[in-house]
């Protein structure tokens, strides 16, 4: 017989976003926070360099000092965590099947939300052909290996992609006594912020950055011992020596639960749509953090969860959701923007922010958002459009939304 038990919130997902859903919660409710790792905290957990908390705590520390901060607020709260646990399917609207060291159990809740995060896509997603051979990494698989594990990896890497997660690799091989031989970005510019490129090249890290380059087969038996890459402009190719290779971005959701639930899926972002309030399709179930915008900071994915808190809250007391709903849509060069959905009297985007990816780099952006083809906001934003990282605007672009007009359409220029 499986045992049910019964909660007001089950967030699933102990990362940033989920444990500070946790940690702004009524301590008089019942909440369950559901890991299925065998520590909660997230990504940060083992990503051992400095930079997490600057938004969400005003602090800046390292990630496993973050995540362990994380952890701490959450109980402090009042939540219970419960990690080794994996969520695999519904067994009804807002009660989730979950396995773990107990058994087979059901968690039926009043509320749910889903603060599943992203991931990186590796090598075989990304179709680059070659040996299969010992030593590619993911960002994330990196880190777990160099950090958690405390193995050894190669001496000479090539990252794949530059953007802010490509640094943090860096970094990572820094640590394990790697040197980070060259990094290849398909773009014309690396994607990262401008300081983080600058400190790359620095004598202190020493990284090279082949811009408009491809990574076109992986060289070696049963290890890596190269890589060619491909100049996209001309189609010179060569070959670059190495024992190990990092594929770091190219994010996608970790979406199956969502989509298992039926939930209504944006095109976009692959993630489920939501309003401003973080509503999904169903009634009583949220989504945050990097399930809804893969991917942004550890940080902001944090103040997704401080954000829902409220709505969660209004929801089990009762406030219906307002009908109406307004599409929000991005044209290109923008590939997606989160949340996807406006609706009347609801609260603004957390930071009062819409987020949205690009994939072409503007330096002086210009966005516009038009609505049956009459322009209702534009604004010109001192920080550049750049592919590989969350493209911020300020939310009140949509003010003259017409609640009965369709779809608003952002677009550059």
């Amino acid at each position: 017989m499986t045992t049910t038990h019964t909660v007001d919130v089950a967030i699933i997902g102990g990362g940033p976003a989920g444990l500070t859903a946790a940690a702004n919660l009524d301590p008089t409710l019942n909440v369950l926070v559901l890991e299925r790792e065998s520590v909660a905290g997230g990504i940060p957990r083992h990503s051992d360099h400095p930079g997490y908390g600057m938004r969400d705590m005003k602090t800046f520390i390292s990630g496993p000092a973050y995540a362990r901060r994380l952890v701490q607020n959450a109980v402090a709260a009042g939540a219970t965590i419960r990690a080794s646990t994996m969520v695999t399917g519904w067994a009804g609207p807002r009660t989730l099947e979950i396995t773990s060291p107990r058994g087979r159990e059901l968690i039926e809740a009043r509320a749910v939300v889903l603060a599943t995060g992203a991931r990186e896509r590796p090598r075989p997603a990304r179709m680059i052909p070659g040996d299969r051979a010992a030593g590619i990494y993911t960002t994330g698989h990196l880190q777990n290996t160099v950090h958690l594990q405390r193995r050894k990896v190669g001496s000479r890497a090539v990252i794949v992609g530059a953007e802010l997660v490509s640094y943090s690799a860096v970094l990572t091989l820094k640590h394990a006594g790697c040197a980070t031989a060259l990094m290849t970005t398909e773009y014309p510019s690396p994607e990262s912020y401008a300081v983080f490129n600058l400190a790359g090249r620095t004598p202190l890290l020493g990284v090279d950055v082949a811009t408009r380059t491809r990574v076109t087969r992986v060289i070696g038996k049963p290890v890596v011992q190269g890589v060619e890459i491909e100049q996209i402009d001309t189609g010179l190719r060569r070959v670059i020596d190495c024992d190990t290779v990092v594929f770091t971005g190219d994010w996608i959701p970790d979406h199956e639960l969502a989509r298992a639930a039926g939930l209504d899926m944006d095109a976009g972002t692959l993630g489920p749509a939501v309003d401003t309030a973080l509503r999904t399709s169903r009634p009583g179930v949220f989504a945050i953090g990097n399930l809804l915008h893969p991917v942004d900071t550890a940080d902001i994915a944090a103040l997704d969860g401080r954000h829902v808190a409220g709505q969660v809250r209004d929801y089990l007391d009762g406030r219906a959701a307002p009908g109406t709903a307004v599409r929000i849509q991005a044209d290109a060069p923008l590939r997606w923007v989160a949340p996807t959905l406006l609706r009347p009297g609801d609260p603004a985007p957390a930071r009062g922010r819409l987020l949205l990816w690009t994939d072409a780099l503007t330096r002086i952006p210009k966005v516009t958002a038009r609505q049956g083809g009459n322009v209702i906001g534009r604004k010109t934003l001192p920080w550049a459009a750049s592919p590989g990282r969350v493209f911020r605007v300020p939310s009140s672009i949509l003010d003259g939304a017409d609640p009965h007009g369709g779809p608003v359409t952002l677009s550059l220029g």
